[in-house]
């Protein structure tokens, strides 16, 4: 049902039945973005996810037939960047992925303020060479989860509610639920709080500012 669909909008589509063939698939063809199954036989949709994050920044939709909560956010700790639950409409993931295709890239042009190296204490954000540095060592960052954390350093003294974060970082077309900036943002944590200096603020009943 989905291959016709995303064929007749004019995408090119390549297809693998197990977990082992998608990584192998993944490596060649190269995708800009994957929807991925979790219950996929030989290799879990969760270990093709985490796999496939070692060597691809492509865009992840995650589908599972368990609708409890903790296999939603284990798709996304792994690396995916949307989950859809089953049953789901064909069209609705077609409206996804173009969604996660429409989404604004960086602007950010050598010479701007916006490209000056941003420090936080022992965390380094440089948003021209798309690199983050904690105490000298570099993290590595999904492109949400960079796109996250270069929001938040742009205006530090700014505190940015979800649905601001899900519009600049998702982009306007994308109409998941705000859940997904709060797991997406509990992520970042891990990999930047890493020395103990904690980066990321909430603020209750408003949204998150990075930690000045």
């Amino acid at each position: 049902m989905i291959v016709p669909l995303l064929n007749r909008e004019g995408y090119v589509t390549a297809t693998a039945t197990d977990g082992a063939a998608a990584i192998d698939e993944v490596r060649s063809f190269n995708p800009d973005v994957i929807v991925l199954d979790l219950g996929l036989p030989k290799v879990d949709g969760v270990d093709v996810c985490r796999q496939v994050r070692s060597f691809s920044d492509a865009y992840v939709i995650m589908l599972t037939a368990r609708a409890d909560e903790v296999d939603r956010v284990v798709g996304l700790e792994v690396g995916a960047d949307d989950y859809m639950t089953k049953p789901f409409s064909p069209r609705e993931l077609v409206a996804r992925v173009r969604a996660m295709l429409r989404r604004p890239r960086s602007s950010v042009m050598a010479g701007s303020a916006d490209a000056q190296l941003r420090r936080f204490g022992d965390l380094e954000v440089d948003p021209l060479a798309h690199t983050v540095k904690v105490d000298g060592e570099e993290v590595q960052l999904t492109r949400i989860e960079f796109d996250l954390l270069e929001t938040l350093t742009s205006k530090h003294t700014m505190v940015f509610s979800r649905s601001v974060l899900r519009e600049r970082v998702w982009g306007p077309d994308w109409f998941g639920d705000d859940h997904v900036v709060d797991v997406h943002i509990a992520n970042l944590r891990k990999k930047i709080d890493v020395t103990g200096q904690s980066h990321i603020r909430t603020v209750r009943g408003v949204g998150y500012r990075i930690d000045a």
